[in-house]
């Protein structure tokens, strides 16, 4: 497959309005979840990405018929699904592989997993899968792949020594198939992991707590055939509003789910950006401040993530870069990932001012004039980071490996064209 450039005309404004995709994040565990039952599922506002396609191929190669019905239209049945070795390179291709190993367990009592790939971003544990499995009654054997066998998973009281959002996902999925009541507690509550348990039950599932940080879990339920629209992606609405502002410009994100937008909109407005819900629409006005907000007393503020409901983790990039185009000095506070910070020196060549502090800290001090370069997508979200530095700079950027962007973002340079962007992709896209 030929690597992916992105040539970026930048100083263009922007205007109208856009839709996100639907939460890639969701789609992932939801495609896999589809595996429990062997009656037909549905799926709609399914991102069509480079890693929902890649799980959709493993889903097939398991023996599960999966078939797109139109753009963004996914069919899945599962009528009789083997627990073959997983194809290692399809599974290096992403870390959402690992999201196989509930339903796999569920239905086939044993999976062999090839170690999950995904973005270079820090490492990432996979302990608490495993500790939840064990709880649940199953077996976990790590060597060059990792087994789980369980003759029958049985409810159990779970705890997760973090709030991991795969594992969570995974001990939910395991616990809807497990004979006797789960509590799952310090779980995951991001919106991608209620949409997978909203999803859950709409196959028959019976949970309690969706959205909170213990849900209890009735399991062995009888799952049937199930219609479900996924969650827009709030990640990528919060990408829209950077690129907003750093363009200045007026857009209109329809249909933001903007129930799920409250951390996100109090992150940027830390910064100086003051978007207005209208329904369910996000409307971000052109004539923002872009003033960092000092802490009280005058001191210099800081912006850091943590679990959800606080300010996702995969917006620090965003923010990072929205930070270079507005006026003060702020200490971004990255606490997840220790190598997702890596990205800053593409900013410093391109004339932001950052200070670096260590791999989890920089010191932002805006505004600065960005120009154009030629820079490396390493990672999707800072890839999209590198792309909205890009709009916004002077002169003609070049994206390398835009590959990881399209990991996460559907056609988004046709999107953003169609707002006024300069982008053009190398190669074209095949329609």
């Amino acid at each position: 497959m030929a690597p992916i450039q992105y040539i970026v005309e930048g100083g263009h404004r922007l205007k109208g309005a856009i839709e996100p995709s639907g939460n890639k994040n969701a789609a992932l565990p939801i495609i896999a979840a589809a595996l429990l039952t062997d009656h037909p599922v549905t799926l709609d506002n399914v991102p069509r990405i480079r890693d929902t396609e890649t799980l959709v191929e493993l889903v097939r190669s398991v023996g599960a018929s999966a078939e797109w019905r139109g753009r963004n239209r996914l069919a899945i049945h599962a009528k009789e699904i083997r627990a073959a070795d997983l194809d290692p390179d399809l599974c290096a291709r992403i870390r959402a592989s690992i999201l196989l190993a509930g339903p796999l367990l569920a239905r086939c009592g044993e999976v062999a997993l090839p170690p999950p790939g995904g973005d270079v971003i820090g490492r990432r544990r996979l302990d608490t899968h495993f500790l939840a499995f064990e709880q649940l009654g199953a077996t976990v054997t790590a060597t060059d792949k990792i087994e789980l066998r369980a003759s029958g998973l049985k409810g159990a009281d779970v705890f997760l020594d973090e709030p991991s959002v795969t594992a969570t996902e995974n001990a939910l999925v395991a616990a809807v198939a497990a004979h006797g009541t789960t509590y799952l507690r310090n779980a995951a509550s991001e919106p991608h992991v209620q949409d997978l348990a909203h999803f859950l039950v709409a196959l028959g599932a019976n949970i309690e707590g969706i959205g909170t940080n213990t849900m209890v879990i009735h399991g062995a339920s009888t799952l049937g055939q199930a219609s479900y629209a996924i969650q827009p992606d709030h990640i990528e609405v919060g990408s829209l509003i950077g690129l907003a502002a750093v363009t200045r410009s007026p857009l209109r994100i329809v249909r933001a789910g903007t129930e799920h937008l409250r951390s996100i909109r109090m992150g940027f407005e830390r910064l100086g950006i003051v978007c207005e819900v209208a329904g369910d629409d996000l409307i971000v006005p052109s004539d923002q401040t872009m003033k960092i907000k000092d802490d009280f007393g005058g001191h210099v503020p800081k912006l850091e993530d943590q679990p959800w409901p606080a300010f996702p983790a995969d917006l620090m990039s965003i923010a990072i870069v929205t930070a270079t185009q507005c006026e003060g000095v702020i200490l971004m506070f990255e606490k997840m990932f220790e190598s997702r910070m890596f990205f800053v020196d593409k900013l410093i060549s391109m004339g932001a001012r950052i200070v670096l502090c260590d791999p989890h800290r920089a010191i932002v001090a805006g505004p600065s004039q960005l120009r154009g370069a030629r820079v490396v997508s390493p990672d999707i979200r800072a890839g999209m980071a590198m792309l909205l530095a890009a709009l916004c700079a002077e002169g003609t950027s070049y994206i390398d490996n835009a590959d990881q962007i399209e990991r996460g973002y559907e056609r988004i340079d046709e999107r953003l064209n169609a707002l006024g962007a300069k982008i053009t992709r190398v190669p074209e896209r095949g329609r």
